[in-house]
């Protein structure tokens, strides 16, 4: 791995931006080489939850949702997993065990119930040498009423609280169900954490419709894949320049451009988890690799100048240009007649004739044929017919 990936992330030096997230993947030590082996740049330590019923999770605890529309196929990773096996004390020594065997940063992370907890579970995380540590203050999920406070003030006293007991870089991992992230990054940022994560998985329901039960256990379960990519590009895009603190960005990474992605809207790093249960720890090589092809690419010294450059190119309201100056065209000569254009046309602008599928005045430009035709036989023209967006050339 090249000097390109370097980067510092709470004071701490790793040779990439991709790391592994708090899940199975880094629930031991052995779990936590494997990430290192295979490029990991960080661990971050399975939760340490205080609430052992969490500690047992049941079996089976994985299952794949597969959604279907017509051509299009996507899925989701259902997990019931629940937390790390150990006591506090058996996960502070495995803590000591990693850091004998890892050259990379360990990041535990906890999950309390108390205040009492929080502050022994920090205290002993960073007296068994963890390099940083990952509140996971996203459970519960959700802006209810909780102990007396909403759960955004919870989590900005609880970042105050461990703060005030403990040196070590905190990295306070949020949960995408708030009410306003962007101001409970503020908030912890303000209490002294180091570093946000947004976010943590979506916690969901998933219901078997022949049986009219619920899958996994009877309850709710976190669900993620690629799919879930849009929700924290569009957070990190806005908390990124109103903090100081860093971003680590975490939720649907499938390929090296997700990397891409989240570091051009200002992350610092990249947590990956889904990926390497569907695929192994493998993915973190092949992340690597994409991304240093991209920064070779463009030419970028190191992967710091990618950071936050989609930020000056983000239009508000009122900047978009809202001219309808673009209408759909048909080739005929790749048309296959399948239908689909005037199919999925809301503003029936498109006619069947002898000579095909053609495309009348009513068009409004909204481009939907042009992206759901099979074939790519249709382009969008300007006002003087000349191609604007073609084959291959989506925006």
């Amino acid at each position: 791995m090249s000097n390109l990936l370097h980067t510092e992330y709470v004071g701490l030096h790793l040779k990439s931006p991709v790391i592994a997230a708090s899940s199975n993947i880094t629930g031991t030590v052995d779990g936590m080489k494997r990430c290192e082996d295979h490029g990991a740049g960080a661990v971050v330590m399975k939760s340490l939850f205080e609430q052992e019923v969490c500690r047992q999770a049941p079996t089976p605890r994985f299952h794949i949702i597969e959604h279907n529309l017509g051509s299009y196929k996507t899925w989701s990773f259902y997990s019931y997993e629940q937390a790390s096996v150990w006591d506090v004390e058996r996960y502070a020594e495995e803590i000591r065990r990693a850091k004998e065997s890892l050259e990379i940063p360990v990041i535990a992370s906890i999950n309390c119930t108390s205040q009492e907890g929080w502050v022994r579970y920090a205290k002993m995380c960073e007296e068994a040498g963890a390099d940083a540590l990952e509140l996971n203050v996203s459970c519960p999920h959700g802006s209810v009423t909780f102990r007396g406070l909403n759960v955004e003030e919870e989590i900005a006293a609880i970042v105050d609280l461990v703060r005030r007991n403990v040196s070590l870089p905190l990295v306070a991992k949020l949960s995408p169900m708030l009410t306003s992230p962007m101001n409970v990054a503020l908030d912890v940022e303000k209490n002294g954490a180091d570093a946000v994560v947004i976010f943590n998985r979506m916690t969901g329901l998933e219901i078997d419709a022949d049986r009219e039960e619920p899958v996994l256990h009877g309850g709710y379960a976190g669900h993620g894949g690629p799919w879930a990519i849009q929700y924290p590009l569009r957070w990190i895009s806005q908390i990124y320049p109103r903090v100081e603190c860093q971003i680590s960005g975490s939720g649907g990474v499938a390929e090296a451009k997700d990397v891409v992605k989240y570091l051009l809207c200002g992350a610092t790093v990249v947590q990956v988890c889904t990926a390497v249960f569907m695929q192994g720890y493998e993915v973190f090589a092949r992340l690597n690799q994409g991304l240093e092809k991209h920064l070779l690419g463009k030419g970028y010294q190191n992967v710091g100048e990618l950071r936050g450059r989609i930020i000056p190119k983000l239009k508000g309201t009122d900047q978009v240009d809202r001219r309808h100056w673009l209408t759909a065209h048909i080739d005929q000569d790749l048309c296959t007649r399948c239908g689909t254009c005037q199919r999925v046309c809301t503003f029936f602008a498109i006619d069947k004739s002898d000579a095909g599928y053609v495309v009348n005045d009513d068009c409004d430009g909204c481009g939907m044929c042009y992206v759901r035709c099979p074939k790519t036989a249709i382009v969008m023209v300007d006002e003087k017919k000349e191609v604007v967006m073609s084959r291959g050339q989506r925006r």
